[in-house]
């Protein structure tokens, strides 16, 4: 969803270079150098308002934790959370998921997660989807091969278009679930805000955990 322009956004993101990145070409390899310590790295593409990866990012010090959003409100709301909070263990980028090869050294990534992504439903839109083939190949080049992919949506069609792709393109799935809080596998999920207020109506949320093929 297209959040409305807020003119405190930008003036917000150009104060605060300590915490986001601009489209961050020429940062490949380098990630670590923007936390306190070094730790595996975690990113999330489409971070919305930032609900989930910053309860991420506090839950878990032990990961460093990147919050990547192309629209310049959402990121900003996330930002201004992080410059109440401080945290140590969360950077953000605003930029585009279709660059990820740009902005991301092979192997880099440990784990990424994909929340409630733009379900794309007409079909002359398949290639802008997050679970396409071309996203893979991307998340696949960036990612450690020992890491995993973690999606979840409210779609069911989106869900379903997304397990034939990842199974198309040979990926191996450690976890399918068709209804997240009512699944006694699941622990610790930390809900985004669209989550969270879907859910409370009754809603149920898909939820895939997958990894590439290693070795």
């Amino acid at each position: 969803m297209r959040l409305r322009n807020k003119p405190w956004a930008a003036p917000l993101i150009a104060a605060h270079p300590e915490y986001i990145t601009v489209r961050p070409v020429g940062m490949t390899g380098k990630w670590q150098s923007k936390f306190d310590q070094a730790r595996p790295l975690a990113l999330e593409v489409g971070s919305g308002k930032g609900k989930f990866i910053v309860e991420m990012a506090q839950a878990h010090p032990e990961q460093n934790f990147i919050a990547l959003e192309i629209q310049e409100v959402a990121i900003a709301y996330i930002l201004r959370k992080q410059v109440a909070l401080n945290l140590p263990n969360l950077q953000l980028i605003l930029g585009d998921g279709a660059d990820l090869t740009d902005y991301f050294a092979p192997g880099e990534v440990a784990n990424l997660y994909l929340n409630f992504s733009d379900p794309w439903p007409k079909s002359k839109h398949v290639k802008r989807r997050l679970t396409y083939a071309s996203f893979l190949a991307q998340y696949q080049a960036i990612m450690d091969p020992a890491g995993s992919l973690q999606f979840k949506t409210d779609n069911q069609g989106f869900f379903e278009y997304s397990l034939v792709s990842m199974n198309n393109y040979g990926m191996v799935f450690d976890l399918v679930s068709l209804d997240v809080h009512q699944d006694a596998r699941i622990e610790g999920n930390v809900e985004t805000e669209y989550e969270h207020k879907f859910s409370a109506k009754g809603g149920r949320i898909h939820e895939l955990v997958a990894h590439f093929k290693r070795g």
